[in-house]
């Protein structure tokens, strides 16, 4: 995984894989970066080709502290599996998706 930022965004990329397996680590690495000058989340999508309810939670934790800032997660070119994921959790309403 590979954190930076961009003014007062968090830019994640090179996530293959969201699952129960990883969420701790990944949880815990966006939250210690997740700094106070942060008010968005951009998670390129390009890489995750595996995406469980346990990686969905770490999206939507990820969401609420950007919205607690009054910022916003957008999902970069999700792959089409897991954009159908997330319209059937009808989690696609809460971020925003920017299709490849």
């Amino acid at each position: 995984m590979n954190i930076t930022s961009q003014n007062d965004t968090l830019v994640i990329k090179d996530i293959s894989e969201l699952t129960a397996a990883q969420a701790p680590r990944i949880r815990k690495e966006l939250g210690e970066a997740f700094a106070p000058l942060h008010k968005n989340a951009r998670l390129h999508c390009d890489s995750l080709e595996f995406l469980d309810s346990t990686g969905l939670g770490v999206l939507i934790s990820l969401h609420k502290k950007a919205a607690q800032e009054g910022g916003k997660l957008t999902l970069l070119h999700p792959k089409p599996a897991i954009v159908q994921l997330l319209e059937l959790t009808r989690l696609h309403r809460f971020f925003d998706i920017v299709a490849a």
